[in-house]
C-alpha cells in the first residue's frame, strides 16, 4: 500500500488515503473527490490530470516520457515536479507520495 496525500493548491487542506500498488495517481485522486480532471483516459491528449509532485518525492518516480513533457508545456501553473497523474503508477516500493493540486484545476466531470 501506498499512503498518497493530497494537498490543496493553498497548501491548507490535506486529504490522505491509502492506494494499492498497480494503481494510477489518477484513479486514486478521482475516487477520492480531488479535482483532476483526466477526461483524455491516459491517452496524453489534454493536461487536466497536472499534480505538483513534493520534490522529495519526485525521485521515487520514473521519469517523464517525453508526450509527458509536451503535455505539461500546455499546462497551467506547471512547476519543476509537474507531473501528470494518469502516467503515475503506485508501485511496490513507493510507500508514501505527496502531491498538490495546482491553482486552477479543472473539475468539469463532477467530481
Amino acid at each position: 500500500m501506498t499512503l498518497v496525500r493530497f494537498v490543496s493548491a493553498d497548501g491548507s487542506q490535506v486529504r490522505e488515503v491509502e492506494a494499492a500498488a498497480g494503481e494510477r495517481l489518477l484513479d486514486v485522486a478521482q475516487a477520492n473527490g480531488q479535482p483532476l480532471e483526466g477526461t483524455c483516459e491516459g491517452q496524453m491528449a489534454c493536461s487536466t490530470c497536472h499534480v505538483i509532485v513534493a520534490p522529495e518525492d519526485l525521485a521515487k518516480l520514473p521519469p517523464p516520457v517525453e508526450e509527458e513533457e509536451d503535455m505539461l508545456d500546455l499546462a497551467a501553473h506547471v512547476a519543476r515536479t509537474s507531473r501528470l497523474a494518469c502516467q503515475i503508477w503506485l508501485g511496490e516500493g513507493l510507500d508514501s507520495l505527496t502531491v498538490r493540486i495546482p491553482a486552477g484545476a479543472r473539475n468539469m466531470q463532477g467530481r
